[in-house]
């Protein structure tokens, strides 16, 4: 007998409309109708205007700005349990407070794990994000995670650059491991730009492990927040002989002066994904779009395929 698959529903959270917009356009459905109502003192209510009982059902929603995008999450799933859908996934391309992932000092929280219990309690039974900024925030789940790979999408873009001297930089010591895993998909070299914080948002200083001249260099991180890291980092690189720079960075949070900033870098150009709306236009910042990747996804889930073929450059 055929395996019987339930009618899948995607539908957008106010944050990330458009990214939800084109993932339904490529699985070729449209998106579900949701009403946002907002209170005066700033209470907002979530409602789905069509039936979800015994759907599969796609909250697609980032939680960047986490107050109310995150809330709003809860609140969609809450309405869908309620309302008896079959199985819920939340759909979560930039998965906010992912920095917040252990105790790095005394008396903080741990806010990557305390997402997870709400979106758990909430009544959730699966979550799909990309590049997390640690990888074991998997592991604060007790459910299925399914964690995209954004290589998938920047791997072939950097090689329709055709960079003769390719060599793949981390920003920091702590993304020394993603480097060298997206370096793998090139046969490159890796060197570490190695900073020093004296706060959040704040160099200290910053020097160079390796190479880097006569190299055309690809930074690597995963957030892009104030790009100050990026612009010194890339900077840094050029006054050391390298021939260009540029950067890869899956999320572009792109806090405060962060258009600005890498507008007035040595960047040639800043390659990101749509995880996050870019709040204005920029020469130097090229998107690409995760859509048709979280379109498989969906589809991978709904019909027991295999996440796992998804990963395949």
């Amino acid at each position: 007998m055929p395996l019987q698959f339930n009618p899948v529903k995607i539908f957008a959270g106010s944050g990330t409309k458009d990214l939800a917009g084109k993932i339904a356009e490529e699985y070729g459905k449209p998106v579900g109708s949701v009403t946002l109502s907002k209170f005066s003192d700033g209470e907002f209510q979530p409602s789905f205007d069509e039936s979800v009982r015994g759907c599969d059902v796609f909250l697609v929603q980032s939680t960047y700005q986490p107050s109310d995008n995150l809330m709003e999450l809860l609140l969609m799933v809450d309405a869908a349990r309620r309302a008896s859908a079959h199985y819920i996934t939340a759909v979560v391309p930039y998965y906010g407070l992912a920095r917040q992932d252990r105790k790095d000092k005394p008396r903080v929280a741990i806010g990557a794990k305390l997402v997870a219990n709400l979106l758990k309690a909430a009544g959730i039974h699966r979550i799909m994000t990309m590049d997390l900024h640690a990888a074991q925030i998997q592991g604060f789940f007790d459910i299925p995670v399914d964690h995209l790979d954004g290589a998938v999408i920047f791997v072939p873009y950097i090689k329709s650059l055709g960079l003769e001297n390719l060599t793949i930089a981390s920003p920091d010591m702590g993304g020394s491991y993603r480097a060298r895993t997206f370096a793998k998909f090139f046969n490159a070299e890796v060197v570490i730009c190695d900073k020093r914080r004296k706060r959040a948002n704040e160099i200290e200083s910053m020097s160079i492990i390796g190479d880097v001249t006569g190299q055309d260099i690809v930074l690597i991180d995963d957030i892009c927040d104030t790009a100050g890291t990026l612009a010194k980092a890339a900077q840094l690189i050029m006054d050391n002989g390298a021939r260009s720079v540029r950067a890869v960075c899956t999320h572009p949070v792109l806090s405060g002066k962060a258009y600005e900033t890498v507008e007035n870098s040595v960047l040639e150009e800043l390659i990101v994904t749509d995880t996050i709306p870019l709040k204005q236009q920029s020469p130097k910042i090229k998107q690409l779009s995760t859509a048709k990747l979280f379109a498989k996804a969906i589809a991978s889930v709904n019909e027991y395929g295999s996440i796992s073929e998804l990963f395949k450059v």
